[in-house]
């Protein structure tokens, strides 16, 4: 089984996908390999991902995972768990929004920070009555990701993006869960699956797999998790290690 993080990974910088990276994919599953994606991205991955090249996918770091086009397992956050972290995060004048569906509520125009995110409505957190697949905090400082974490519940976490990003999750709702969860349904051992990622969502999930393959371009503490580096997502790092290594 290979899994594939997409942005920095399986993505060009530019949000494409190569010819080269492609055709390996292709002859993975031509050897009867499973091939996965697990991004913290939600419906936008859809149109990022070349389709007919995948056998499964988890999106929002895990709180959906796909057999295919069936939903197989589900981790999202109840409103009564979201709605304080919301109303705090407002309070204290920190940007965050919260998603549902192909829709983001948020307490800032998010257009001014993603031009192409469009689909959004600046509102009261107080009268939000929505479940969550995650909530995404923007322009976060260290200390703020230890005050965010220092009034999580239990039942939710947060990982701290390059990209001064915090996306707060269920707790259940991890790459390396979501991956464990698709290799027992299809009933592939641990030791049988090859990841690739390069940022801190992705950690967890290269620990899991029996070999976890940092990019070139990871940040330090994915590649110190990781059990090998490769090239970097633009030199086609994932595919140079699938040529050499397992095609």
């Amino acid at each position: 089984m290979v899994v594939t993080d997409l942005d920095g990974t399986l993505l060009r910088d530019d949000k494409t996908v190569s010819e080269r990276s492609m055709a390996a994919l292709r002859r993975c599953r031509e050897a009867g390999i499973r091939v996965m994606y697990a991004t913290g991205r939600g419906g936008s991955a859809e149109r990022l991902a070349p389709e007919g090249y995948f056998d499964g996918r988890t999106i929002n770091n895990g709180a959906y995972i796909y057999d295919g086009d069936t939903l197989v397992f589900e981790h999202t956050i109840p409103c009564d768990i979201a709605r304080p972290v919301l109303l705090t995060c407002d309070r204290r004048g920190i940007k965050i929004s919260t998603n549902w569906g192909y829709k983001k509520y948020s307490n800032f125009v998010m257009s001014d920070i993603w031009p192409e995110v469009t689909n959004f409505e600046i509102i009261d957190f107080a009268q939000h009555e929505l479940d969550a697949e995650e909530l995404l905090i923007c322009d976060l400082s260290p200390d703020g990701a230890a005050y965010i974490n220092s009034i999580l519940p239990e039942e939710l976490y947060m990982v701290y993006l390059r990209d001064r990003f915090g996306q707060v999750m269920h707790r259940d709702a991890t790459k390396g869960k979501a991956v464990a969860a698709l290799a027992r349904h299809w009933g592939i051992q641990r030791s049988e699956i090859v990841a690739f990622g390069d940022d801190m969502n992705d950690v967890d999930m290269l620990e899991y797999a029996g070999i976890g393959i940092a990019m070139g371009n990871s940040v330090d503490d994915v590649k110190a998790a990781a059990d090998h580096v490769c090239l970097r997502n633009e030199e086609d790092g994932l595919a140079v290690w699938l040529e050499k290594n397992l095609l």
